[in-house]
C-alpha cells in the first residue's frame, strides 16, 4: 500500500430486492494503492456491492464517500466520470464488435461530428493491449476470441478510462496460470500508481498474493474485515460459509467398473492429435492443462458437437458410428459445458423445462408433455440436489451461478447419463457449493457413472481425480495415478514437458 488513505467509505448500506435483502448494514471501506478482497458465498451480496459503487443500483439506506465527500452515483456512466472502472464476472462486451471497438465504447474517438476515426481507434487500442502484453489483435470480433481472452479485454477497457478505483469481479476465473501472473503484475503497478482496488474471488488461493486486506459477507451481512498477513485460509472459510470445511475435496474411494468411455487415435488438424483416453464406472478422471491446450475441444468431439477427422469413441464398449450431440445424449452422455449461461442452459426458460429438456423423449414418449409430472420430476432434483430456488417456475437467469450449475447437473442427471464430461464445473462458484459438487460427484461414481472432469484449479484435479491426464498444444503429455504426481509434474507436462506416472491404465 501506498498510503493508508481512505478513497471510498459505504456506510450501513442496505439493499432490497422484493422480499430478499441482499445487504443488511454494510460497512466497507477502500485505501488508496491497496487490494482490499471481497468474499462470500453465491448470494453473499457481494455482486450488489460492487454494483452500488458502480451506479447500477441505488442503496436503499446507506451513505457512500469518495474522498470524504458524501455522494450518489446515478449510473454506470457517472460512475465512470467519476473514476471508478468495474470488470464484472459476466462479460458485457459486445460480440459482434472488434475489440477496438469495445475498447473505445462511450469514448470513441472521432473525426468528424458523428464520423468514428477507425484508424486512431485501432492504435489507442494497439496501445493499451501492448502496455497489458495482450497478444490479441485489435481488429479481432470479440465473439471469436476465447474466454480469457475475452476476460482480458473487458479488463483493458476498464483501464482505458484511467480509474482511481477498480472493480475486479472474478477477475481470473478463464485465465491461464501465465495469464493471472501477467494480471498480477499489471495489478501492483496500478497499486504503485495509487490506485485502490476492490478484488472478487472465489479462488481463494491466490488472494494472498494479491491482496491488503480481505471482508468477508455472509448472507448480506459483514461477518469481519482483517489484513490476509494477519489470517489463513481456514479462518476464511470458517468466517464465509459459518461452519469448518475439514476436507475440501472430498474425494472418497468408489470400486471401479467396466470401461464406460474410450476414445482411440482422436485427431482432428489444429486441436487434437492421437489422443488415448479411457473412463471407466466409479471413476473421477481429471484432465489438466493450460486454457488453448485443446481439453474443451476434446470434450466437444466426445460430445459429438464438434467432428473429428480420425479416430474412435466407444460408449460401454460400444462405438458411437457418429458422434453427434443427440447420439451422444441416447447413448448416455452428458455434457456440462464451460460457459453454462450461453451453451448449457436456456436462462428464460423456468427452473423445470431446463432440468427435463435432455430427457424429453423418455419422459415424454408420446410427445404430449405432462405439466404436472414436469413438475414432478423438477421438484425430486430440487430436493436431491439441494438446489435454492423459490419455485420450480424461477426463470433460471435469476439463479445464482453455483444454482444454474447444478441444473444443469440435474438436466443430465434426468437424462440417466451413465458418462458425464463436466468442463470446469466449479468456474465462479462459490467454496461452499463447490464442495457440495463435489459430494455430488461422490454420489455419482457411487451409482457407477464415470466423470471426465475438465479443470484449471489445480488442487480440484488433485484433489478429487482418479486418474489425470495431462494436454498440450493437443497432445495427452502425462497420465498419472492419483497420489502419483507432484503439482510440478503436472505443471511441467502441461508446458509440454513428457512424462507417464503410475496410472494403471486399463
Amino acid at each position: 500500500m501506498t498510503e493508508n488513505t481512505t478513497i471510498v467509505e459505504l456506510s450501513g448500506i442496505v439493499k432490497d430486492f422484493v422480499a430478499v435483502r441482499a445487504l443488511n448494514d454494510v460497512d466497507f471501506t477502500l485505501h488508496k494503492g491497496e487490494v482490499h478482497v471481497l468474499v462470500g458465498e453465491n448470494g453473499a451480496g457481494k455482486s450488489t456491492l460492487a454494483k452500488i459503487l458502480a451506479g447500477v443500483h441505488q442503496p436503499d439506506r446507506g451513505t457512500v464517500e469518495l474522498d470524504g465527500r458524501s455522494i450518489r452515483i446515478h449510473d454506470p456512466a457517472h460512475a465512470q466520470r467519476l473514476g471508478i472502472g468495474v470488470v464484472y464476472q459476466e462479460l458485457d462486451l459486445v460480440p459482434s464488435l472488434t475489440v477496438a471497438q469495445n475498447l473505445s465504447i462511450g469514448h470513441e474517438p472521432l473525426r468528424a461530428r458523428f464520423i468514428v476515426d477507425a484508424s486512431k481507434e485501432t492504435e489507442q487500442a494497439t496501445e493499451i493491449l501492448d502496455s497489458l502484453s495482450l497478444d490479441i489483435d485489435p481488429a479481432a470480433l470479440v465473439r471469436h476470441l476465447s474466454l480469457g481472452q475475452q476476460q482480458m479485454v473487458a479488463f483493458a477497457r476498464a483501464l482505458s478510462f484511467a480509474p482511481n478505483i477498480l472493480v475486479l469481479d472474478e477477475p481470473t476465473s478463464s485465465l491461464t496460470a501465465p495469464e493471472i501472473k501477467e494480471l498480477f503484475v499489471t495489478i501492483r503497478g496500478l497499486k504503485a500508481r495509487g490506485v485502490g482496488i476492490i478484488y472478487i474471488s472465489h479462488r481463494l488461493e491466490e488472494l494472498f498474493e494479491i491482496g491488503d486486506r480481505i471482508t468477508v459477507l455472509r448472507d448480506g451481512q459483514r461477518i469481519g474485515t482483517s489484513r490476509l498477513a494477519d489470517t489463513d485460509l481456514n479462518a476464511i472459510i470458517r468466517m464465509m460459509v459459518g461452519r469448518d470445511i475439514s476436507e475440501m475435496y472430498p474425494r472418497e474411494a468408489t470400486p471401479v467398473g467396466e470401461e464406460a468411455l474410450r476414445l482411440e487415435a482422436v485427431s482432428r488438424e489444429g486441436v487434437c492429435e492421437d489422443i488415448n483416453l479411457v473412463v471407466r464406472r466409479g471413476e473421477v478422471v481429471g484432465l489438466s492443462g493450460l486454457v488453448g491446450a485443446g481439453r474443451t475441444e476434446l470434450a466437444r468431439i466426445a460430445f459429438g458437437l464438434d467432428p473429428m477427422d480420425s479416430g474412435r469413441v466407444s460408449l460401454l464398449g460400444k462405438e458411437v458410428a457418429r458422434p453427434s450431440p443427440s447420439e451422444a445424449v441416447r447413448a448416455g452422455i452428458g455434457f456440462l459445458p464451460e460457459d453454462r449461461k450461453q451453451e448449457g442452459l436456456c436462462t428464460q426458460l423456468p427452473l423445470k423445462e431446463n432440468v427435463v429438456r435432455a430427457a424429453l423423449d423418455k419422459l415424454f414418449p408420446k410427445g404430449w408433455v405432462s405439466s404436472a409430472k414436469e413438475e414432478a420430476v423438477a421438484h425430486r432434483f430440487i430436493e436431491e440436489l439441494d438446489i435454492a430456488t423459490p419455485s420450480s417456475k424461477r426463470l433460471v437467469v435469476y439463479l445464482s451461478g453455483g444454482t444454474q450449475q447444478k441444473v444443469v447437473l440435474a438436466q443430465w442427471l434426468c437424462a440417466g447419463s451413465d458418462v458425464l464430461i463436466l468442463d470446469e464445473p466449479t468456474r465462479g462458484i462459490d467454496v461452499g457449493t463447490k464442495v457440495e459438487i463435489y459430494r455430488m460427484m461422490n454420489q455419482l461414481t457411487k451409482r457407477g457413472v464415470a466423470i471426465l472432469m475438465i479443470s484449471s484449479e489445480l488442487p480440484e484435479v488433485m484433489g478429487m481425480s482418479d486418474r489425470i491426464y495431462v494436454m498440450c498444444r493437443g497432445e495427452i503429455t502425462g497420465e498419472f495415478a492419483r497420489g502419483t504426481a507432484t503439482a510440478e509434474q503436472i505443471v511441467s507436462c502441461a508446458f509440454g514437458a513428457k512424462e507417464v506416472g503410475n496410472a494403471e491404465s486399463p
